[in-house]
């Protein structure tokens, strides 16, 4: 599979809030498809020269995943992008943006949105 981590081309520079948003329509697609990946981490994001974003590593995937799972997979990239990439102001509401914009599954957009904010708001140690 061709590309490198979304981690390296985040701090390097050459991608940033547009792939960022990509990458929230890229896991509603995932969700849509009935999978949760588990471990949504910039390490487990491929971006290749022509900007595409291809998900690596599905080891703590789940098949026909509840609600909570798929705001968990929002949750995780949260603190992956607080923690890894601050830097790029406004990264969280940008993957947010992308998640809404893509598509309507079993559970609708919005409420796994819903349900991110909720474990969101449940997590011990914020910022």
């Amino acid at each position: 599979m061709d590309g490198r981590p979304l981690c390296d081309a985040l701090r390097d520079g050459s991608a940033g809030l547009d792939e960022v948003r990509s990458t929230g329509a890229l896991i509603r697609r995932l969700h849509e498809a009935g999978f949760s990946h588990g471990d949504m981490t910039t390490h487990n994001i491929l971006v290749d020269g022509s900007g595409c974003l291809s998900l690596i590593d599905f080891g703590l995937a789940r098949i026909s995943p509840e609600l909570e799972h798929m705001g968990l997979d929002l949750q995780v990239l949260n603190e992956c992008l607080t923690a890894s990439h601050s830097e790029i102001g406004g990264a969280v509401e940008a993957m947010v943006e992308g998640y809404l914009e893509d598509g309507d599954g079993e559970f609708g957009a919005k409420e796994v949105v819903s349900r991110f904010e909720d474990i969101r708001g449940r997590v011990r140690y914020h910022g």
